[in-house]
């Protein structure tokens, strides 16, 4: 269990890293139960990511994703992070 929050949270990271050289202002919702991992904010947009190691979301946890309601101006992204890869595979809702 340590193993796979230690995961989850590097990948997390990860994607900050990304959303950040992209012009986005991020903040991650650590240990949280909600819909989404990192919130982005740029200038543009919003992205809320959902990040994930080598699974998609699938069942009550995707439809919780794409029933979340977001502004007009709001992006909903799953990040899936594979073992060994450097990018995520990314799908936009």
């Amino acid at each position: 269990m340590k193993n796979s929050k230690r995961k989850g949270s590097r990948n997390e990271h990860r994607s900050m890293q990304l959303l950040e050289a992209s012009g986005y202002a991020c903040t991650r919702a650590a240990a949280s139960l909600g819909a989404f991992d990192i919130i982005g904010i740029s200038a543009n947009d919003v992205v809320a990511v959902q990040v994930k190691s080598n699974r998609w979301p699938e069942g009550d946890e995707m439809e919780t994703l794409r029933g979340f309601r977001v502004p007009a101006n709001c992006r909903k992204l799953i990040h899936v992070w594979k073992d060994w890869q450097r990018l995520p595979m990314v799908k936009e809702l």
